[in-house]
């Protein structure tokens, strides 16, 4: 039996925030894949990459579980 699954989106204002915070992240990438140093994109654009992804996860798992099936979000 695995570790219980914690949404990190608790509602609509979260999501909401966080599709944002994507928003702003890809137009980050955006102007750093036309302005950075070819040399130093890769290791600047990991970090965006890996961020985008894990909000896209949650919102994955908001978007994925029913409203009766909200947990509460896991405290870091």
């Amino acid at each position: 039996m695995g570790l219980p699954r914690f949404i990190m989106i608790a509602n609509d204002d979260e999501f909401k925030g966080t599709r944002q915070r994507i928003a702003d992240f890809e137009d980050l990438l955006a102007q750093m894949r036309v302005t950075a140093r070819p040399d130093l994109f890769p290791s600047m654009a990991s970090g965006y990459r890996a961020e985008i992804e894990k909000m896209q996860r949650e919102i994955l798992e908001y978007l994925t579980s029913h409203v009766s099936q909200r947990q509460p979000a896991a405290v870091s």
